[in-house]
């Protein structure tokens, strides 16, 4: 079997560019061969033959010449030309041309060379030597060894070749050199023998076996040869002249770092291509003992970094909420006037709806449970060209924080105080809200058609909270009103006119909307619903809006009337679907341009502040492990909240937390809005929780499922309800109480001891009467003697019940038996109460 014999080797050894061996290939094959591409023997044949073929020559006579001399002779470029005769020159010249002669380059080196003419006088039969062949190197016609004059066979050409004549020159031709002649192998002959053609062909290929299964030795360096080109005296660098030559390295190269308020000397050490250990020992230096792990600052890392030649840039940290969300301030000339944002603040039950159904003309609280509000309600108002924005926020003590969320995003708080109630306290509350808010405060008295009505009352008590009417000198407007008979309602709206003209308020709408989630909820068909405003730019559907931990495209809008639009500019309350999760009340919502960063913001949100959550746990320390122990103590109310919106949900949760006392302790494990679902019957049941469903109800399969484990529901509709039967069940969860009721009291005259039954006291009742049931105190001398409970009581031989006043017994006591006579039982018992 042949050895694979490669394009490129063929080359080589025919001393032929690789791109002549394949156009050859290309040419007579049909086939493009790469240089890396194994030749089979057809192939080869081929190869051979065309570049014989080639380099063939006439005769044989100067390649037997030349075996016979075994001297190299130079071809020339046209071969058989004869060399006209010179002037008679001796011999040795001829002999330097035939020890020096000319390079052949190309295919001529496999040519015949032509015989070059001796000088006068130089026999003709010597033959010029042919340049010796190198062994391995393939040639058309392989010679025989020196001693054996027999030619060898050429290969068949496959297309026929010219036969070259000698050109005669101008000179003498008698004085030409005549070649010898010899035997001639004509290759193009019909038949050839092949056999001793291919010799040469098996030679090769047995060698290159030869030579690719022969496992070469590994010439192992000698250690003296490494330091061969080195000096004698030449040492190893020292650590000392390392850092010496690093630090002059530094020096001439100076790098430029970027550094951020605070960086670890890990990270440092990174960003100065050093190690941490020098970074640490420049610290030292510098009187800052830090670890690999431990934050420096600015300043400490830049000296630091200067004693490593390095300059210093501030780093600029960019986040994501800065690279998605423009912050930038309006120029004056952007800014256009937008309409009020008035909110409705006051006491329940002091007519604020009422008062907002007046203006709107519209019947809003019969759709209230109670008549109380429990949602913030967002509307948009047309009075006359002007447009304002009302939210009407609840009036009861549970929504505080629905209360400061709509004070917080208006312009103008509309108090509402009835005039025959005066001030309460969440009037208070809400005035301290739009203080806090720093929002301009518009009293409205209310309910001035009923006979208690006393205005003055009521502004008697607005200036204990510091705000004096302008009839009196101040600066609050206090406007009489009647919701029913609907009276002062044009002079509030004037003022509230007037208030938001005097505040020029104004916004930009050509730039991305910005605004306050009002009230969100979750609905069954829609999915999450959220109600906005809109404080600054024009949102549009199909924005990517970030709300909070909350991220999504507007699909739909609709305006307070439940008209579908498309966009909706500063000042203008909006519902809005498509987010991925409720919102909380009171985020604030950008809408942005990039939808993947906007996802990345909203999971980092979600992570930090399940960070939050989890570090707000109290973790058990020396100091409170006895508070600790004391609340492992205490009984546990787990409650699971559900709502029909986020704000209710906050709502009723601040609300039962705070029912929370020393002994038994609300926790609410979880606050969803949207209907009891079958998840949240799955998690009371696992944590021993009620459900306490607000305007939900539960559907089918989870009320189903929670009649089977035995799940508590509870669904109301107003919120005093739920405090109240709240409040009502964790009385039945505290620790009872019990109090001493005294029965009566015996003195005991005479001592029994008897066998096997122990010591009897023979006892004469004096007040009330005994019990069996009843514990006994002995009271010797006015001392307590011990507390035991009576293990028999007798009259005569019988055993009785009880025994009342005036009557001889006998008492037997279950452990103390050291009755003495003169001895007081004093008989009570504990009786269990609840406040």
């Amino acid at each position: 079997m042949m050895m694979k014999y490669r394009v490129h080797e063929v080359a080589k050894d025919l001393n032929i560019p690789n791109k002549d061996v394949i156009d050859t290939l290309e040419k007579y094959a049909g086939e493009t061969k790469k240089h890396m591409t194994a030749l089979n023997e057809n192939e080869l044949d081929l190869v051979f033959e065309t570049f014989t073929q080639k380099n063939s020559s006439e005769n044989l006579d100067t390649y037997f010449a030349q075996a016979n001399r075994n001297e190299t002779v130079v071809e020339p470029e046209k071969p058989d030309v004869i060399i006209q005769p010179q002037k008679p020159a001796p011999r040795p010249p001829v002999q330097q041309q035939a020890r020096a002669p000319r390079p052949v380059q190309g295919a001529q080196q496999q040519r015949p060379a032509a015989p070059a003419h001796p000088a006068q006088g130089a026999p003709a039969s010597v033959p010029p030597v042919r340049k010796a062949v190198k062994p391995g190197k393939i040639t058309p016609v392989g010679p025989k060894p020196p001693q054996q004059h027999k030619a060898p066979v050429a290969p068949r050409p496959q297309q026929s070749t010219m036969q070259r004549s000698p050109q005669p020159s101008g000179g003498d031709s008698g004085n030409a050199i005549k070649r010898t002649e010899g035997r001639i192998v004509d290759t193009r002959a019909s038949h050839v023998e092949l056999d001793k053609y291919n010799e040469k062909y098996d030679r090769l290929a047995s060698e290159k076996i030869n030579t690719a299964n022969t496992v070469q030795k590994q010439k192992l360096t000698q250690r003296s040869s490494q330091y061969r080109g080195r000096p004698r005296n030449s040492r190893k660098e020292t650590e000392a002249e390392r850092l010496r030559r690093i630090a002059l390295e530094r020096k001439a190269k100076p790098i430029t770092i970027q550094i951020p308020e605070e960086i670890t000397v890990g990270e440092l050490a990174l960003r100065l291509k050093a190690t941490a250990a020098e970074v640490i020992k420049k610290l030292m230096a510098l009187g800052v003992f830090a670890a690999v792990n431990d934050t420096v600052d600015f300043d400490t890392a830049t000296l630091a970094a200067m004693e490593f030649h390095a300059k210093v840039e501030k780093e600029v940290v960019v986040t994501i909420e800065e690279q998605i969300i423009d912050d930038s301030e309006d120029k004056d000339d952007n800014l256009v006037p937008r309409a009020p944002v008035v909110v409705v603040m006051g006491h329940v039950d002091h007519g604020k709806t009422s008062l907002l159904d007046a203006i709107r003309h519209a019947n809003v609280t019969a759709s209230e449970a109670g008549g109380i509000t429990q949602h913030i309600g967002a509307y948009q108002v047309k009075l006359g060209e002007r447009d304002v924005t009302f939210l009407d926020t609840p009036g009861h003590a549970a929504f505080t924080t629905m209360r400061a969320r709509g004070a917080q995003v208006t312009d103008i708080a509309v108090l509402v105080v009835a005039a025959d109630d005066g001030i309460m306290p969440q009037t208070v509350e809400a005035i301290h809200h739009a203080k806090a808010a720093e929002v301009s405060i518009i009293v409205a008295i209310n309910k001035m058609d009923k006979p208690g009505a006393n205005p003055q009352h009521v502004m008697e008590q607005l200036t204990e909270y510091d705000l004096v009417p302008e009839e009196w000198g101040g600066d609050t407007p206090c406007i009489p009103v009647s919701a029913v008979k609907k009276t002062g309602i044009k002079d509030l709206l004037e003022m509230i006119i007037l208030t938001a003209d005097m505040k020029e308020l104004k916004a930009n709408p050509d730039r991305a909307a910005k605004g306050t989630v009002i009230e969100a909820r979750l609905d069954k068909g829609r999915g999450p619903i959220a109600t906005m405003l809109v404080q600054n730019g024009t949102l549009r559907t199909g924005d990517i809006i970030v709300a909070g931990t909350t991220v999504g495209r507007v699909r739909a809008m609709t305006d307070a009337d439940g008209q579908k639009i498309e966009q909706a500019g500063p000042s203008v309350p909006v519902e809005i679907t498509g987010l991925d999760d409720v919102p909380t009340g009171g985020d604030i919502f950008n809408a942005v341009s990039d939808e993947r960063l906007a996802r990345e913001l909203v999971e980092q949100r979600r992570t930090e502040l399940k960070e939050e959550r989890f570090n707000s746990r109290t973790k058990v320390t020396l100091d409170n492990l006895f508070d600790q122990m004391k609340q492992g103590d205490m009984k546990e109310l787990q409650i699971i909240v559900k709502a029909d919106v986020q704000g209710s949900v906050e709502a009723v949760r601040q609300s039962l937390e705070k029912l929370s006392n020393e002994e038994v302790r609300v926790n609410v494990i979880h606050g969803g809005v949207g209907a009891i679902s079958e998840s949240d019957v799955m998690l009371a049941s696992a944590s021993n929780a009620i459900i306490v469903g607000f305007n939900v109800r539960p559907d089918p399969v989870a009320e189903e499922n929670a009649k089977r484990d035995g799940v508590d529901l509870r669904l109301y509709r107003i919120i005093y309800d739920c405090i109240d039967e709240i409040e009502s069940a964790m009385k039945g969860m505290l620790a009872p109480k019990f109090r001493e009721l005294p029965l009566g009291k015996a003195e005991c005259r005479e001592v029994y001891k008897i066998t096997n039954v122990g010591t009897i006291a023979g006892a004469h009742v004096t007040t009330g009467k005994i019990t069996r049931v009843a514990q006994i105190r002995v009271v010797r001398d006015g001392i307590v003697i011990t507390e035991d409970k009576i293990a028999s009581l007798r009259r005569f031989k019988d055993d009785v019940k009880e025994v009342a006043e005036g009557y001889d017994c006998g008492i037997g006591l279950e452990r103390f038996n050291d009755i003495k006579e003169g001895d007081v039982l004093e008989a009570f018992v504990m009786e269990e109460y609840r406040d």
